[in-house]
Protein backbone atom coordinates (compact mmCIF):
# COMPACT_ATOMS: atom_id res chain seq x y z
CA UNK A 1 0.00 0.00 0.00
CA UNK A 2 0.78 3.37 -0.99
CA UNK A 3 1.73 5.94 1.90
CA UNK A 4 0.74 9.19 1.00
CA UNK A 5 1.88 12.04 3.18
CA UNK A 6 0.47 15.52 4.09
CA UNK A 7 2.54 17.36 6.05
CA UNK A 8 2.08 20.75 7.56
CA UNK A 9 4.43 22.93 9.49
CA UNK A 10 3.91 26.89 10.95
CA UNK A 11 6.96 26.83 13.19
CA UNK A 12 8.31 29.24 11.13
CA UNK A 13 6.15 30.20 8.31
CA UNK A 14 3.33 28.20 6.90
CA UNK A 15 4.17 25.48 4.58
CA UNK A 16 2.19 22.59 3.41
CA UNK A 17 3.36 19.56 0.80
CA UNK A 18 1.73 16.08 -0.30
CA UNK A 19 4.24 13.38 -0.26
CA UNK A 20 3.27 10.39 -2.13
CA UNK A 21 5.95 7.55 -1.48
CA UNK A 22 8.76 9.59 -1.08
CA UNK A 23 7.73 11.96 -4.31
CA UNK A 24 6.70 14.92 -3.48
CA UNK A 25 3.79 15.95 -5.40
CA UNK A 26 2.90 19.03 -4.27
CA UNK A 27 3.76 22.12 -2.03
CA UNK A 28 2.86 25.33 -0.75
CA UNK A 29 4.52 27.49 1.44
CA UNK A 30 5.83 31.16 3.04
CA UNK A 31 7.91 32.70 5.28
CA UNK A 32 4.80 35.00 6.49
CA UNK A 33 4.64 34.31 10.37
CA UNK A 34 1.64 36.52 10.54
CA UNK A 35 -0.95 34.49 8.62
CA UNK A 36 -0.90 30.93 9.78
CA UNK A 37 -4.97 30.41 10.30
CA UNK A 38 -5.66 32.99 7.52
CA UNK A 39 -3.58 30.63 4.99
CA UNK A 40 -3.21 27.36 6.43
CA UNK A 41 -7.01 26.10 5.07
CA UNK A 42 -6.72 27.41 1.65
CA UNK A 43 -3.05 25.84 1.22
CA UNK A 44 -4.48 22.31 2.42
CA UNK A 45 -6.88 22.32 -0.61
CA UNK A 46 -4.13 23.62 -3.11
CA UNK A 47 -1.83 20.82 -2.27
CA UNK A 48 -4.66 18.07 -1.97
CA UNK A 49 -6.23 19.53 -5.50
CA UNK A 50 -2.83 19.71 -7.29
CA UNK A 51 -2.13 16.65 -6.45
CA UNK A 52 -4.90 14.84 -7.45
CA UNK A 53 -5.78 13.59 -3.90
CA UNK A 54 -8.69 13.45 -2.24
CA UNK A 55 -8.61 13.63 1.64
CA UNK A 56 -9.92 10.25 2.35
CA UNK A 57 -6.43 9.21 -0.01
CA UNK A 58 -4.05 10.61 2.64
CA UNK A 59 -2.71 7.55 4.76
CA UNK A 60 -0.33 9.92 7.46
CA UNK A 61 -0.51 13.65 8.18
CA UNK A 62 3.31 14.71 9.25
CA UNK A 63 3.12 17.04 11.69
CA UNK A 64 5.94 19.96 12.59
CA UNK A 65 6.36 20.14 16.29
CA UNK A 66 8.76 22.77 16.61
CA UNK A 67 10.61 24.19 17.65
CA UNK A 68 8.66 27.34 16.91
CA UNK A 69 7.26 30.50 19.23
CA UNK A 70 4.00 29.23 20.79
CA UNK A 71 0.82 30.94 19.09
CA UNK A 72 2.10 30.30 15.00
CA UNK A 73 3.05 26.65 15.77
CA UNK A 74 -0.22 25.86 17.75
CA UNK A 75 -1.67 26.50 14.67
CA UNK A 76 -0.05 24.19 12.40
CA UNK A 77 -0.19 21.16 14.97
CA UNK A 78 -3.97 21.74 15.44
CA UNK A 79 -5.08 21.70 11.35
CA UNK A 80 -2.84 18.37 11.50
CA UNK A 81 -4.35 16.71 14.68
CA UNK A 82 -7.84 17.81 12.83
CA UNK A 83 -6.89 16.45 9.58
CA UNK A 84 -5.82 13.25 10.41
CA UNK A 85 -8.61 12.62 12.99
CA UNK A 86 -10.99 13.65 9.87
CA UNK A 87 -9.35 11.41 7.32
CA UNK A 88 -8.64 8.63 9.67
CA UNK A 89 -5.07 8.85 8.84
CA UNK A 90 -1.92 8.45 11.23
CA UNK A 91 -0.55 11.44 12.96
CA UNK A 92 3.58 11.23 12.99
CA UNK A 93 4.53 14.56 14.85
CA UNK A 94 8.00 15.24 13.54
CA UNK A 95 11.02 17.92 15.13
CA UNK A 96 10.76 20.99 12.37
CA UNK A 97 14.28 21.09 12.40
CA UNK A 98 15.03 17.90 10.76
CA UNK A 99 13.25 19.14 7.68
CA UNK A 100 15.51 21.85 7.37
CA UNK A 101 18.57 19.66 7.61
CA UNK A 102 17.70 17.26 5.58
CA UNK A 103 17.01 19.67 2.42
CA UNK A 104 20.75 20.83 3.09
CA UNK A 105 22.39 17.37 3.85
CA UNK A 106 20.34 15.63 0.84
CA UNK A 107 23.22 16.16 -1.37
CA UNK A 108 25.66 16.26 0.49
CA UNK A 109 25.47 13.56 3.51
CA UNK A 110 28.54 13.97 5.26
CA UNK A 111 28.51 16.75 5.84
CA UNK A 112 28.27 18.78 9.27
CA UNK A 113 25.59 21.50 9.73
CA UNK A 114 24.01 23.83 12.14
CA UNK A 115 20.70 24.68 12.07
CA UNK A 116 18.47 27.73 13.03
CA UNK A 117 15.12 29.47 12.94
CA UNK A 118 13.61 32.47 14.43
CA UNK A 119 12.69 32.22 18.28
CA UNK A 120 12.01 36.06 18.87
CA UNK A 121 12.81 37.55 21.51
CA UNK A 122 16.36 38.33 19.79
CA UNK A 123 17.11 34.84 20.55
CA UNK A 124 17.37 31.48 17.94
CA UNK A 125 16.53 27.85 17.90
CA UNK A 126 19.44 25.36 16.67
CA UNK A 127 19.67 22.07 16.10
CA UNK A 128 23.02 20.35 15.16
CA UNK A 129 23.63 18.09 12.90
CA UNK A 130 26.03 15.39 11.93
CA UNK A 131 25.09 14.36 8.18
CA UNK A 132 22.78 11.43 7.19
CA UNK A 133 22.38 7.81 8.87
CA UNK A 134 22.31 4.88 6.64
CA UNK A 135 18.49 5.40 5.81
CA UNK A 136 18.67 8.69 4.64
CA UNK A 137 17.62 10.68 7.66
CA UNK A 138 19.43 13.39 9.88
CA UNK A 139 21.68 12.50 12.85
CA UNK A 140 21.04 14.98 14.97
CA UNK A 141 23.50 15.37 17.19
CA UNK A 142 22.64 18.38 19.54
CA UNK A 143 19.28 20.38 20.15
CA UNK A 144 17.21 21.57 19.96
CA UNK A 145 17.55 24.53 22.33
CA UNK A 146 17.45 28.38 22.30
CA UNK A 147 20.55 30.43 21.89
CA UNK A 148 21.46 33.88 21.49
CA UNK A 149 22.57 34.61 17.46
CA UNK A 150 25.64 32.96 16.62
CA UNK A 151 26.52 31.44 20.59
CA UNK A 152 26.34 27.68 19.57
CA UNK A 153 29.13 27.74 16.82
CA UNK A 154 30.72 24.70 15.40
CA UNK A 155 33.81 24.41 13.64
CA UNK A 156 33.61 23.15 10.05
CA UNK A 157 29.67 23.20 9.78
CA UNK A 158 27.99 25.02 7.77
CA UNK A 159 25.33 27.78 9.24
CA UNK A 160 21.69 27.76 8.00
CA UNK A 161 19.65 30.15 9.15
CA UNK A 162 16.35 29.35 7.88
CA UNK A 163 12.82 31.26 7.94
CA UNK A 164 10.44 28.57 6.87
CA UNK A 165 10.19 24.70 7.34
CA UNK A 166 10.26 23.27 4.13
CA UNK A 167 7.10 21.09 4.61
CA UNK A 168 8.12 18.80 1.05
CA UNK A 169 11.25 17.96 3.14
CA UNK A 170 9.28 16.78 6.34
CA UNK A 171 6.94 14.60 4.07
CA UNK A 172 9.88 12.84 2.24
CA UNK A 173 11.87 12.79 6.04
CA UNK A 174 8.67 10.99 7.56
CA UNK A 175 8.63 8.31 4.26
CA UNK A 176 12.22 7.55 5.04
CA UNK A 177 11.18 7.20 9.09
CA UNK A 178 8.02 4.82 8.43
CA UNK A 179 10.47 2.97 5.67
CA UNK A 180 12.92 2.42 8.24
CA UNK A 181 10.80 1.78 11.03
CA UNK A 182 12.08 4.50 13.07
CA UNK A 183 9.95 5.95 16.39
CA UNK A 184 8.00 9.83 15.66
CA UNK A 185 7.82 12.07 18.95
CA UNK A 186 5.21 12.00 21.53
CA UNK A 187 2.41 14.68 20.22
CA UNK A 188 3.73 17.37 22.30
CA UNK A 189 5.22 20.86 20.89
CA UNK A 190 8.48 21.55 21.16
CA UNK A 191 7.49 25.28 22.51
CA UNK A 192 11.24 25.47 24.48
CA UNK A 193 9.77 27.75 27.15
CA UNK A 194 6.53 29.36 28.31
CA UNK A 195 4.17 31.45 25.93
CA UNK A 196 4.78 35.54 25.80
CA UNK A 197 1.05 35.61 27.51
CA UNK A 198 0.15 33.95 30.37
CA UNK A 199 -3.19 33.50 31.94
CA UNK A 200 -4.42 35.44 34.75
CA UNK A 201 -4.94 34.07 38.32
CA UNK A 202 -7.51 36.33 39.05
CA UNK A 203 -8.01 39.30 41.05
CA UNK A 204 -4.93 40.37 43.12
CA UNK A 205 -5.76 39.71 46.95
CA UNK A 206 -6.17 43.48 47.65
CA UNK A 207 -8.68 44.16 45.15
CA UNK A 208 -11.17 40.91 46.98
CA UNK A 209 -10.10 42.81 50.38
CA UNK A 210 -11.63 46.32 48.50
CA UNK A 211 -14.63 44.91 46.46
CA UNK A 212 -15.15 42.65 50.10
CA UNK A 213 -15.39 46.07 51.74
CA UNK A 214 -17.82 47.36 49.40
CA UNK A 215 -20.69 44.70 50.26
Amino acid sequence: MSNVILSIDTSAGTSIAVVKDGTVLSSRSTPDTMRHAEIIGSFIHEVLSEAGIASSEVTHVAAGMGPGPFTGLRVGIAAADAFAFGAGAILLPMNSHDAIALEFLDTDPENNVAVTTDARRKEEYVSFYTGLDDQGCPIRAHGPAIQKPGEYIVTDSAYVQATEVPASWLGVLAERMLVAGRAFLPFEALYLRSPDVTMSNGPKRVVQEMRGGQK
